[in-house]
């Protein structure tokens, strides 16, 4: 077996043009029979049975489903992936790519609450294949009806021999599905130099090393963090990848942890929730047993990321060895690949308070006690700048505005939306002859060379002509009254006969058992008040699980918002 060395490791695993499966060749070549991939099925084993792939048996079986695809599609046709998590879907996902064909990763029917976003993308993007497994054969073929044939990607034996295809770097490689909360879910169109040089930032911008560093994700393979932490970036840096079910995660979330113990170098990542999670749920006799000290990186990709979600992860498994500076921050968006910009390795992410009005007025002034922002580092190997949405031009330093973003990693626009594409991923700064800039709808201000992350353009609550973070909003809300449960919050602005006003949906605690909903609202009410100069419309307060998340497990204000338009919340 070949010695990786740092000659190769430069010329072959770092180059950007490229592709995926070309570089999953080449580390099958070098790694051979060293492990690539492990799914850990925890309904096979209360501890995760683990099931792996070699470098070599992950190529044979990519190859196997690219000559299986090419034999029934032709090249640029899409392949939907609507598989559970497993070592399959990732099987699927390059072989597709190795077979010229476009990929959309997606999930089976089976999975609660998507059935209508599952319709939607499927009526967008057209597929001309499905692949799924034996086990969810029956289910999606009775979805999909006769109009779209579905392959079993584990009955396909594996490849002796390869097929070759050639893949051009500007060829796109799948469609990546945005939310769609409250439209039609558009497929961001990413290239195979997008992808590559995405994961390749994230290597080296989080430091990561072949030998030394693996990842270990619970997040779905069919979201953009998800796939790039668990298959596209060990692929491009030859890294171990391990990963489980979400819901194995949603079930014990001491399995994530459990699993970043015995994987020395671990890198992984995970909304805000997720760190709250673990520190509730978590008991004190699992903390002694778990060695979090060797985990290279937990990274943050909320926006924006909140403090108290990080404090309370390190003071509860300070004890289990992890260390503050392991946290890192980072920003970004499907429309870049997934990753933006990240915090520097060695210190905890910076945290700075600004005055509230001020940064609500639009201009971000650092003063002790204000409202605490979590930096998102600076850009991965790519350009950002702050404009002004309004008049496209680009704003100084400390000046809230638009996030716009250029780099090899950002995608080439929205599958079927030439208009809309062109507003978004071709936007031209005032005085620019040509567009070559993303507009990504987000927030936000360069303070000493750091991004921080202020919330979405279409979040933002507007009252009285004064501007409001949905997020201080959100908190003031869960500090109001203890049956208020925490990061279950969203707040929102919607028109009524005086101008916009402003509605609070939350769940109730799981720890309070009698809980009178008169009283709570009273108290939000007398919070927003006191704190933001608001009067609220409504409070609604809700079992919990009752406010509506995206697909990555983030509070989505927009789908709250259309709800309670609709109706649903009365």
């Amino acid at each position: 077996m070949t010695t990786v060395d740092e000659s190769v490791h430069e010329s072959s695993a770092i180059r950007a043009r490229t592709s995926l499966p070309a570089l999953l060749a080449e580390w099958a070549a070098i790694l051979g029979d060293q492990r690539a991939v492990t799914y850990l099925d925890h309904a096979a084993g209360h501890e995760g049975v683990p099931v792996s792939w070699s470098w070599q048996e992950l190529d044979q079986r990519v190859s196997a489903v690219a000559a299986w695809v090419a034999s029934r599609v032709g090249r640029d046709e899409r392949v939907a992936i609507l598989a559970r998590q497993g070592l399959e879907y990732v099987a699927g996902f390059l072989g597709v790519l190795r077979a010229g064909a476009i990929a959309v990763p997606l999930f089976g029917p089976d999975l609660p609450g998507h059935t209508g976003r599952l319709t939607a993308v499927l009526a967008d993007c057209r597929p001309s294949l499905a692949l799924t497994t034996r086990a969810e054969l029956p289910a999606v073929t009775r979805f999909l009806g006769s109009a779209t044939p579905v392959l079993a990607i584990d009955a396909i034996p594996p490849a002796v021999e390869h097929e070759h295809f050639h893949v051009d770097p500007d060829d796109l490689a799948y469609l990546q599905y945005t939310s769609g909360s409250t439209r039609t879910p558009a497929g961001v169109m990413i290239t195979h130099a997008n992808v590559v040089a995405n994961a390749r930032q994230g290597v080296t911008g989080y430091g990561l090393t072949t030998g030394r560093n693996c990842t270990v994700s619970w997040l779905p393979l069919f979201h953009d963090m998800g796939l790039v932490l668990s298959i596209a970036a060990p692929v491009v840096g030859g890294l171990r990848s391990v990963f489980m079910d979400p819901v194995a995660f949603i079930e014990r979330p001491e399995r994530w942890l459990r699993a970043l113990s015995a994987n020395p170098g671990a890198i992984s990542a995970a909304p805000n929730f997720a760190y709250s999670y673990c520190a509730s749920r978590v008991d004190e006799h699992t903390k002694a047993r778990l060695r979090l000290g060797t985990v290279h990186a937990l990274i943050n990709g909320s926006e924006p990321v909140q403090p108290a979600a990080l404090a309370r992860f390190r003071t509860a498994f300070a004890a289990s060895g992890f260390r503050p500076e392991a946290q890192r921050c980072s920003y970004g968006l499907a429309e870049a690949t997934v990753l933006v910009s990240v915090t520097p390795a060695g210190t905890p992410p910076r945290q700075t308070a600004f005055d509230r009005e001020r940064l609500a007025g639009g201009v971000a002034i650092p003063v002790p006690g204000g409202t605490p922002l979590v930096s998102c580092g600076r850009p991965a190997d790519q350009q950002v700048c702050v404009v002004d949405p309004r008049t496209l031009r680009e704003l100084p330093t400390g000046h809230v505005g638009e996030v716009w973003v250029s780099g090899d990693n950002v995608g080439v626009g929205y599958w079927g939306r030439p208009e809309t594409s062109d507003d978004t991923f071709a936007a031209a700064r005032a005085g620019e002859h040509r567009g070559h800039w993303l507009r990504t709808g987000d927030l936000g201000v360069l303070h000493e060379g750091e991004l921080y992350i202020t919330g979405r353009i279409k979040d933002l609550v507007v009252v009285d002509g004064r501007n409001h973070y949905p997020q201080d909003l959100e908190l003031t809300v869960e500090q109001a009254h203890p049956a208020i449960r925490p990061h279950n919050v969203a707040a929102f602005s919607v028109p009524g006969e005086e101008g916009e006003r402003v509605v609070v949906v939350a769940e109730k605690s799981r720890h309070v058992t009698e809980i009178d909903p008169v009283e709570v609202g009273m108290a939000v009410r007398a919070a927003l008040s006191a704190e933001h100069g608001l009067s609220v419309r409504e409070v609604f307060l809700l079992e919990p699980g009752g406010v509506s998340r995206t697909s990555s497990g983030k509070v989505s204000r927009s789908a709250c918002r259309a709800r309670y338009l609709a109706g649903e919340f009365a």
